[in-house]
């Protein structure tokens, strides 16, 4: 048996490290070694004494941490004798003579574990220590070490660094922030909602313009953390010395490692992963495109598409992905019994619960996959189809119903992709006119879903979604079912906030005018009931600011991502009444920046355009 042995290993350097505190010796599951790693093979394979000089080591990607709880938090890092990735997870060798500092001498070390300390503290000086551990990490798990750190107040404050095991080899400090206790009465909470950064398409400034204001508690990522592109395919990179590595499209478990690597390299992102605990999930690019429960876009098991991947299999594929992500990103697992579960909730306080959804990953229906539109479009509403499975669907309306029968305020849904109906007629003609890559091509699940959140009068629900590079406000509403008044909001039973991308180029265009886009935006808004905001020119993020009494959601602009620079424009403004459900109207207090508002005015340099007509005039500030 494997962790008996577990609660007994220890090399003679360093007695009390432990291996199985590292949680990454268990991704993505312990009880699917094949897929992952036997860590009493590791451990036979290590040579008792050796290890790395702590001259040779570097911390290669600061730090980070997630999925906070009460108690605990996640903590990350990677400390490697190279900055390049493992290509083996099985042994360490072939690397050239490390230089050891500490003794002016070169050295070559195969088959050594490195000793890691961590500890987490409520103050910077890291005085008042709450918890603190040793552990191991190795080749087999890329360098990277995930621990979690427990023994922690509710709702507070902490500070934590890493640290090779006696030396003062140290990580950059880290801060994180653990949630309230499920009945604690919080009066506010703040997160960022981030999704769809596109490494060659531009600088990450969008993660860091939260820490520069420090506005929020925790991050929420959507998906699309990497895309497994290749440079020139999708991205023009070298001119902005931004290309993916590797520079090709990535299959490999040592592909995926690298190009998350790659990703870690934005100090942006480094300083959000940071200064807050990050809730994320994926979407389809962690993988491939418009993945599914049994492939992607061009990548459906036929002998042509095993081929093109270099004889590497869909199910290969998705395991080396979901190994890497779990590597590298602060992640809990969360049920051992199933190693593709990402699905999962917290309960922030009497405030708030998240519902962190999986609609791509784990067991969706086949999708739109370019060449079969026709076919999905056919099937779109059959009652058969999921994008969830039958499991995840189940335990979504169970959490829906719990949450509410225990009073939370709010329930936030965790969505990749767009929930409601998105008509794009104007664009697509008659034939397909949703895009059926989204709850749209399966419009039974998504009538399941408000079938339930009707009849149970279940109020308060705010969706969030990514994925489709642009920003869309809607009321939340069953068009068909239930009568809704797009001008009162009335017959809404929440609303939706589907945020732009950090970095990925407009679905209409990378080098799209404001003025063509926010047409566009005014074309599609119309063509939209519910929809009552559209933004399409703008990369960016949106923030949202919890009380009882209401949510205040905050959209913002970057002006330039071509270059590393802090500068955002206040894109929208929109605020939720506690059981209205429905956006406040006047919608976004009647005037935006960008895109399309539905009753209402894009004010732009003392130009306005009256969105009902179309027409621009010159507008003078009181």
């Amino acid at each position: 048996m494997q962790f008996p042995l577990l609660l007994l290993l220890s090399l003679a350097s360093s007695a009390s490290a432990s291996w199985s505190k590292n949680l990454n010796y268990r991704s993505p599951s312990t009880h699917h070694p094949a897929l992952g790693i036997a860590i009493h093979k590791v451990v036979k394979r290590n040579e008792p004494g050796s290890s790395y000089p702590a001259s040779t080591l570097n911390f290669t990607h600061g730090v980070a941490s997630g999925d906070p709880y009460p108690q605990s938090v996640i903590l990350w890092t990677r400390v490697a004798p190279q900055s390049d990735n493992s290509q083996s997870n099985k042994t360490v060798s072939g690397y050239a003579p490390l230089f050891d500092h500490d003794n002016e001498k070169y050295v070559k070390i195969s088959k050594a574990p490195i000793c890691v300390e961590y500890k987490i503290a409520a103050d910077r000086d890291l005085t008042k220590v709450a918890d603190s551990g040793t552990v191991f990490t190795s080749s087999d798990v890329d360098f990277t070490v995930k621990v979690e750190a427990t023994n922690l107040e509710a709702y507070t404050t902490y500070y934590y660094q890493f640290s090779v095991c006696n030396s003062n080899n140290k990580s950059p400090l880290g801060r994180t922030k653990t949630t309230p206790n499920a009945d604690d009465d919080i009066t506010k909470v703040s997160i960022a909602v981030y999704s769809c950064a596109n490494y060659p398409f531009g600088f990450f400034n969008a993660y860091g313009n939260t820490v520069r204001k420090d506005s929020v508690d925790y991050v929420v990522h959507l998906g699309d953390y990497i895309y497994e592109y290749k440079n020139g395919y999708y991205g023009w990179g070298d001119s902005m010395g931004r290309i993916p590595l590797p520079n090709k499209e990535i299959f490999s478990l040592y592909d995926y490692r690298k190009r998350i690597a790659t990703y870690r390299t934005d100090l942006d992102l480094l300083a959000s992963h940071q200064q807050f605990p990050w809730i994320p999930v994926w979407d389809d690019h962690e993988v491939a495109d418009n993945t599914y429960r049994d492939g992607a876009a061009e990548l459906n098991n036929t002998e042509d598409s095993f081929m093109k991947d270099g004889g590497i299999s869909v199910d290969q594929r998705k395991m080396n992905a979901v190994r890497a992500y779990y590597e590298w990103i602060p992640i809990r697992q969360v049920d051992m019994d199933d190693n593709l579960r990402i699905w999962r909730s917290f309960s922030i306080g009497k405030l708030v619960d998240l519902l962190m959804l999986d609609t791509r990953q784990y067991d969706r229906s086949i999708t739109d996959l370019y060449w079969n539109t026709d076919y999905i479009h056919k099937i779109s509403d059959d009652a058969g189809r999921s994008l969830m499975g039958s499991r995840q669907e189940n335990w979504f309306y169970r959490k829906l119903s719990e949450s509410a029968e225990r009073g939370a305020t709010w329930r936030i849904v965790g969505s990749q992709i767009i929930f409601s109906r998105i008509d794009l007629e104007p664009f697509k003609g008659t034939k397909n006119p949703l895009n059926y890559d989204t709850w749209d091509g399966y419009q039974s699940n998504r009538n399941r879903t408000l079938h339930h959140l009707y009849s149970n009068e279940i109020n308060n629900n705010i969706f969030l979604a990514g994925d489709s590079h642009a920003s869309w406000v809607s009321d939340l509403v069953w068009l068909g079912e239930k009568d809704y008044n797009s001008s009162t909001g009335a017959g809404g039973i929440g609303v939706e906030f589907a945020g732009s991308a950090v970095t990925s180029p407009c679905p209409y265009g990378e080098n799209i005018t404001l003025a063509n886009a926010n047409n566009f935006s005014r074309i599609i808004e119309s063509s939209n009931t519910e929809l009552q905001w559209q933004d399409l020119y703008y990369r960016g993020y949106f923030e949202l600011h919890f009380t009882h009494d209401d949510v205040q959601a905050n959209f913002f602009g970057m002006p330039d991502i071509r270059t590393k620079n802090a500068w955002e424009i206040p894109l929208a403004n929109f605020t939720v009444k506690s059981g209205a459900n429905r956006l406040q109207r006047p919608v976004a207090g009647g005037v935006v920046e960008s895109g399309s508002l539905k009753f209402g005015k894009v004010v732009q340099n003392n130009l306005t355009l009256d969105t009902d007509n179309g027409t621009w005039f010159v507008s003078h500030p009181n």
